[in-house]
């Protein structure tokens, strides 16, 4: 191996040497703990050491890194404690997760690292964001991500890659090609023999280097950061190295054939550059067992203070409160009384407006919302006003663009998502459930994002452009769930989620968009995320609604005016307003639920078991619930119209009120 000091003196040859010490010999002790009990898991980066570090010290500290499980050394190249990595491995409270999450699953603002989730390539779409607001921000800053070979197969590589390419960003896409997913090799991964094949496909640079020579991987990426700094765009860097332990320790290494690992011995990163050094008289013996020994001696001392250090105290009230980032939602009232009538659509397009002439940091992102305004023209004059770097097309990637958001808003930034159509964000899924919602309770970042949702049937758009899919995100802790049913509550909670600082998803029905109108307030407001609406007042029972199930009622209501009836709109589906509920079932002794969503799994179930479980001494009959068959959404108006639940309402209203 050789090696190319170019002019770098002395001691700055030792400091990389110490820094690429560090996460080996942290490793040596891991695997002896291991062997003891004393932790519990370790994913081995032995062998590969020289990238991670070569990456971190060669990126401004300034500048974020977003990791995966075997970049130990960036961690410890970053100056991260010793006892605080060993904390976060023990589940210890003095680690970045409170306990919540393991190994380097975590991030940290302090150090400017965003660690990975167990999926792999999520985080190349939050680097492109990161990376996003630091252009739009004009920083000159560069990001760097890491993907192992296995991990480019995903969907979310394509995308983001893609993404950066189409936006030109300042982001170093770092590919650890160690010659293994696990345990399957990268013939059974891909058919291409290098990862530089792939820059020319999606119009991006790329360069091949030996990953295990320190120096060289610390040349390349202080060339490349410092040219895209000035000329933002994204580079492949594609390190070939190898693994020398297994996947984690429990899997092993028998399915890698023998001789790899003596062709790789001899290309140990660590072994190479140490007698390099040696020959070269930068270092001698006693220099390097004397630096040997004070890293060993750091790694005991910090071992002891995290063992000293206590189990965490269980605190349930902790746990929940942590869900969400601690944001105080104010009510704010429009300034003047002035009201004119307006289009759901029109207040939706009212409440964007104001909310990005409030807030500067916004940015909205979506497929053909610039130029075309979007498929149902909501945004429609926006670039003319501010911008194509506020008002972004996006390429159809409903994952990468999520994880943008998410990255933005890692930079302080705010984030409006428009989803084609509710069914899209399908794609998008693992972005939403497992990074924006749990971001918060993971690692204390909050996940600023507003991702609008055209949802709901009866335009005959068939089964891909017409679900309901609220019910999708109402299991998951740490999201929030919008979905008005008038104009007036669409724009004064479209502006409340926009203002709020954790992930809320904004359902609007798109049949509602040109078929209702209301006063509604000029100026800026907003509504409280999780209040209820009594849109009705009466004595016979409880009808719990919202969206398009709200008019449903309205019209049943009309028809039947004996029936004496509250109406709650929800607005808010998670959290819900359950304190309204409880008071008016209270009250009338009867309850029926309506959604348009499909029966089984609908957010009416969890509805009505509260309802059973908390106010059966006071039900004079079954709690009910009127919804959408059980089928996926057929295209025919007469199908659809069997399939929604409107006709059925009224037919089960009567029943509740004669039972």
């Amino acid at each position: 191996m050789k090696f190319n000091r170019k002019k770098y003196k002395d001691s700055e040859l030792i400091k990389i040497y110490k820094e690429l010490l560090k996460p080996r010999l942290i490793e040596e002790k891991m695997l002896i703990l291991l062997r003891q009990n004393k932790i519990s898991k370790w994913f081995s980066g032995w062998g590969q050491e020289a990238i991670s570090v070569g990456v971190a010290l060669a990126m401004n500290t300034d500048e974020y890194l977003l990791p995966m499980h075997r970049n130990l050394g960036l961690f410890t190249a970053r100056g991260i404690p010793y006892h605080r990595l060993f904390s976060q491995f023990q589940g210890k409270m003095n680690g970045f997760t409170k306990g919540r999450d393991r190994s380097f699953h975590f991030g940290t603002q302090e150090y400017k690292i965003v660690g990975m989730i167990s999926h792999l390539g999520p985080q190349l779409g939050v680097a492109d964001g990161i990376a996003l607001a630091a252009k739009l921000n004009k920083e000159n800053k560069a990001t760097a991500v890491f993907t192992g070979d296995g991990g480019t197969s995903e969907g979310d590589f394509h995308e983001s890659l893609n993404v950066a390419a189409v936006w030109d960003l300042p982001v170093i896409f770092v590919i650890e090609n160690n010659g293994y997913g696990l345990s399957t090799p990268s013939n059974e991964q891909f058919k291409f023999e290098k990862f530089t094949d792939k820059g020319i496909g999606y119009g991006i640079d790329a360069i091949r280097i030996d990953g295990n020579n320190i120096l060289e991987v610390y040349n390349t990426v202080q060339k490349i950061a410092e040219d895209i700094r000035q000329n933002p765009r994204p580079f492949i860097l594609e390190c070939v190295t190898f693994r020398m332990r297994g996947h984690e320790e429990s899997s092993g290494t028998k399915y890698i054939p023998k001789h790899y690992f003596e062709e790789w011995e001899k290309k140990d990163p660590i072994s190479n550059y140490e007698n390099y050094l040696l020959s070269s008289g930068v270092i001698n013996e006693d220099d390097k067992n004397r630096i040997r020994k004070q890293i060993k001696d750091d790694i005991n001392r910090d071992i002891d203070i995290t063992f000293a250090e206590s189990d965490i105290s269980v605190n349930t009230q902790t746990e929940l409160s942590d869900i969400y980032f601690p944001y105080k939602q104010e009510t704010i009232y429009p300034k003047t009384p002035n009201k004119t009538k307006k289009r759901f659509v029109d207040a939706i397009q009212d409440g964007l407006k104001q909310s990005l002439e409030r807030f500067d940091n916004l940015v909205i992102m979506g497929q053909d919302i610039a130029e075309y305004g979007g498929v149902f023209k909501v945004t429609e004059g926006f670039v003319d006003i501010f911008g194509r770097e506020r008002i972004r097309n996006t390429p159809l990637c409903e994952s990468a663009i999520i994880g943008t958001a998410l990255g933005m808003s890692i930079r302080g930034m705010k984030s409006i998502v428009e989803m084609q159509f509710a069914d899209f964000v399908s794609c998008g899924f693992n972005q939403i459930v497992n990074n924006l919602a749990k971001s918060h309770y993971r690692w204390s970042q909050k996940a600023d994002v507003v991702v609008r949702l055209p949802t709901g049937a009866g335009v005959g758009a068939g089964p891909f452009h017409s679900q309901s899919d609220e019910a999708w995100f109402f299991h998951t802790p740490g999201l929030k769930i919008v979905y008005p049913a008038f104009p007036n509550d669409a724009k004064g909670l479209l502006n409340s989620a926009i203002d709020e600082q954790n992930p809320v998803l904004y359902f609007e029905h798109k049949n509602l968009y040109r078929s209702i109108s209301e006063e509604v307030y000029d100026d800026y407001f907003t509504i409280p995320i999780g209040k209820a609406n009594l849109v009705r007042e009466g004595k016979d029972l409880t009808i719990i609604t919202y969206g398009m199930g709200v008019h449903w009622a309205i019209s049943a209501l009309d028809e039947n005016q004996n029936i004496s009836a509250d109406l709650i709109d929800l607005r808010t589906l998670l959290p819900y307003d359950k304190e309204a509920i409880i008071e008016s079932v209270k009250k009338t002794g009867k309850a029926i639920i309506l959604h348009e969503d499909t029966l089984i799994g609908g957010i009416g179930a969890e509805i009505s078991a509260m309802i059973s479980q908390e106010l059966f001494e006071y039900l004079d009959a079954p709690v009910m619930r009127t919804a959408s068959l059980d089928s996926p959404v057929p295209f025919a108006s007469g199908l659809e119209n069997n399939f929604l639940p409107k006709n059925r309402f009224k037919e089960d209203l009567s029943k509740l009120w004669k039972y």
